[in-house]
């Protein structure tokens, strides 16, 4: 029974979304309102630690849902578009939340607070970035989605615009091309 409420769910959010495309204002306002319920749900479960950003993160959500609504296919699960577009936003959240703790911490001599761990996995991320920002997007936007954000192949495929072969090659070759240039620095 609840396989089908989720199904019935998703069939009726997918169709107010297209009813709202084609030009029908008030089904277009009902699925916003309905859909910000459901990510108000679905971002509460991932900020459990820090519900004061839930409502932030669902009007962000909300906004680039509606600016990027002209790119969902309506043959494509609405669901896993919507929650592809918060994820990205939950991640912006975190990368700023830990940039402004960064910077509001007090740099002095005692420094030696952070622990050597922290350091270096700081330090490790920073040279991800930089060696992700050497791949063609052609491998690193699959490497991102699906080795670093946990998407499922489907789901990068369909934010890329890639077939889900292409997604899988180039997660394969990125990493490879990733394997050589650390070596070769080394």
């Amino acid at each position: 029974m609840q396989r089908t409420t989720i199904v019935d769910s998703e069939e009726r959010l997918r169709a107010l979304l297209v009813r709202g495309l084609a030009g029908d204002a008030p089904t277009y306002r009902e699925f916003l309102k309905e859909l910000s319920a459901r990510l108000r749900a679905f971002l509460r479960k991932h900020l459990a630690r820090l519900p004061d950003e839930v409502e932030d993160l669902v009007q962000e959500s909300m906004l680039a849902v509606h600016n990027q609504r002209h790119t969902y296919d309506p043959s494509q699960p609405l669901t896993a578009w919507v929650h592809a577009i918060a994820r990205y936003k939950l991640v912006d959240l975190l990368r700023r939340r830990a940039r402004r703790d960064l910077l509001t911490d007090p740099l002095d001599d005692e420094l030696d607070l952070l622990s050597s761990a922290d350091a270096d996995a700081a330090e490790a991320h920073c040279d991800l970035d930089k060696l992700l920002a050497q791949l063609p997007d052609r491998q690193r936007l699959p490497i991102v989605h699906v080795k670093l954000e946990g998407l499922s192949v489907a789901e990068a495929a369909r934010l890329t615009g890639m077939s889900e072969s292409a997604v899988k090659i180039g997660v394969h070759r990125g990493l490879k091309a990733l394997a050589a240039k650390i070596r070769s620095d080394e």
